[in-house]
């Protein structure tokens, strides 16, 4: 397993297949894909399809989402990272989304916030080619505050599937 990134709690990596149970877990909790469009995983099979979609973005493009390690008990807390975005939302192309999913039980401890700034510091220093922003939907409170903290900003309000969401820009 390739690590990217260590944090003073988090160990950041790539996903492996190992993290199948991981995502499972968190793509199946209601809780945790409310507010992300995505419907809610039912089988290991759909784990191992989003772990594979993943890991073509590291073949094809160099990025990806990775893995979050929670340090004191090594386990899988969630992931956080880019997707490289070849024709998107609102005429862009070729950026980078920043987005983080953590596990309910890992909400409300600071980990989204120390994973992306992570992310961002990394990108700052290897994806300098692409733009990065992040999209959320407009009742997702925490990734406001996520965001906010991070230094984005909602620069407009959009309509995706039928749901309103905010574009954020980095200041």
């Amino acid at each position: 397993m390739t690590t990217i990134i260590e944090t003073e709690r988090l160990i950041i990596r790539e996903i492996t297949k190992e993290d199948a149970k991981g995502i499972y877990d968190l793509d199946s909790d209601e809780r945790v894909v409310k507010y992300v469009g995505s419907l809610v995983i039912t089988s290991m099979e759909e784990a191992n399809e989003i772990i594979a979609f993943i890991q073509k973005q590291y073949s094809d493009f160099g990025v990806g989402r990775w893995a979050i390690i929670e340090k004191n008990t090594g386990e899988f807390i969630g992931w956080c990272g880019f997707k490289l975005v070849e024709n998107g939302l609102n005429g862009l192309r070729e950026y980078l989304d920043l987005a983080y999913r953590f596990r309910f039980d890992a909400w409300g401890k600071g980990y989204a916030t120390e994973a992306a700034l992570a992310c961002l510091d990394y990108a700052a220093n290897h994806f300098q080619q692409h733009p990065i922003f992040a999209v959320s939907e407009v009742e997702n409170e925490s990734s406001k505050r996520v965001l906010g903290k991070i230094g984005f900003h909602a620069a407009y309000t959009f309509d995706l599937d039928g749901v309103d969401h905010y574009w954020y820009m980095r200041e």
